[in-house]
């Protein structure tokens, strides 16, 4: 089988045109910027790089929370004693103790708003297989790799300093789009500004995102700061019909942290625009077929196809599809057989599966023999060909049937 690569260009310079997007130079140590509505990366600076996250790590306690809820293991209205490990925890807390039982609906609270360590400790020990933060935090990593996040591992639940806490800024990234995904009913709560628990500390009940609140669309998700990993965010911001995911780490202030959030989101909605390319069922190119009553099947889209371009277009998208060709009959319709290959100018290539518009059978003996010998007289010309009893100078390409007319008999209808 070989390699066929067709040129696709001109089915879509009416539809998206291309041109280049202003860069973006950020001061933090490490970044990530991620359009979570088209899937396209718009920022990646030391993006693998395993580094302490610090309170952004309890997005996957929190994550691991969501999933217990929904599984049926634990229920939000269930109360969880605290332990004197929870308890013992300093930094931003919920100022839990022994004597405490607390609804896991007001432990999530205290965790997404008020960045409580002792309420993510809670909250670990209830779903640890041994009762420990510790065995929990194990789990914690077996799920980070079971969701793709190869550069994370923990060794609590909350970010407290530690050599085993690390996380890379496209894991946080990853794991934020999982959260909004797959538990819509709870991301609601990311957004909300204050959480008062029950009035015990009302100096802490003031949710540290700086950019909600800002008019920006954002509504989402955790700040994180140590000594040690500097100040960092993973936030989310909506508008229109998009998202926006970043993650930040390792600037030097909670104003660099506000000032650097705001001008990320300002710069993904006003830097790209959401193009609508193609609907499903478009059809793109011509595929060769080998083998089948037909020599050629359409390549069409198989879902509706948007991309995020940068918003002051000049040139034409540059694409190309690529298939291993002939592709043998039979086969069926909506079969997928290439990939459409789209290039943008400082942006990563995007790979869009096409299908097989109609289905194409396997071709009876004589078409198939024609295609078999026209084929190798294209590729190897007459000395390719030593079939016995085949001419090779009468091969000719295989052709679509043709229609032979017949003399009407006398009486037959005309």
């Amino acid at each position: 089988m070989i390699r066929a690569v067709f040129l696709a260009a001109a089915t879509l310079v009416a539809l998206a045109p291309l041109g280049r997007a202003q860069t973006f130079d950020t001061p933090a140590r490490a970044a990530y910027v991620l359009d979570h509505t088209t899937g396209t990366e718009l920022l990646a600076k030391n993006a693998d790089e395993p580094l302490p996250p610090a309170s952004m790590s309890k997005l996957m306690t929190l994550y691991m929370a969501f999933e217990a809820i929904a599984s049926g293991r634990l229920s939000i209205d269930q109360r969880l004693p605290v332990s004197e490990h929870a308890a013992s925890y300093g930094g931003s807390s919920m100022f839990l103790d022994t004597t405490d039982r607390v609804r896991v609906e007001d432990l999530l609270r205290g965790v997404i708003v008020l960045s409580g360590n002792d309420a993510s400790a809670v909250l670990a020990e209830a779903l640890s297989p041994d009762g420990t933060e510790a065995g929990f935090a194990r789990l914690m990593t077996e799920r980070a790799r079971e969701m793709g996040m190869m550069n994370s591992t923990f060794a609590n639940s909350n970010g407290w300093p530690d050599p085993n806490q690390r996380m890379s800024m496209r894991d946080l990234g990853i794991l934020a789009s999982a959260l909004i995904r797959d538990f819509p009913t709870f991301y609601p709560i990311f957004a909300e500004q204050e959480f008062p628990f029950d009035g015990r500390v009302p100096s802490n009940s003031q949710n540290r995102n700086p950019i909600l609140g800002l008019g920006i669309g954002a509504d989402g998700l955790k700040t994180g700061h140590t000594s040690e990993a500097g100040y960092g965010l993973v936030g989310s911001a909506k508008q229109g019909d998009r998202r926006v995911i970043f993650v930040v780490t390792g600037l030097d202030s909670t104003q660099s942290r506000r000032v650097e959030a705001e001008r990320i989101v300002n710069w993904s909605f006003r830097q790209f625009a959401q193009r609508d390319i193609g609907e499903a069922g478009t059809r793109i190119s011509e595929a060769e077929v080998w083998m089948g009553e037909q020599s050629r099947v359409g390549l069409a889209l198989a879902e509706d196809l948007s991309l995020l371009m940068p918003a002051m277009s000049r040139d034409d998208v540059e694409a190309e599809v690529v298939y291993q060709g002939p592709i043998e009959a039979p086969i069926e319709e909506g079969q997928e057989l290439a990939e459409l290959v789209i290039a943008r100018e400082g942006m990563p290539a995007t790979r869009v599966p096409l299908v097989a518009e109609t289905a194409v059978a396997r071709g009876g003996f004589m078409p198939r023999i024609k295609v078999a010998a026209s084929v190798l007289f294209d590729r190897f010309g007459p000395e390719g060909l030593t079939l016995p009893g085949l001419d090779p100078m009468a091969i000719t390409p295989a052709e679509e049937p043709t229609q032979t007319e017949v003399e009407p008999a006398a009486g037959d209808e005309t």
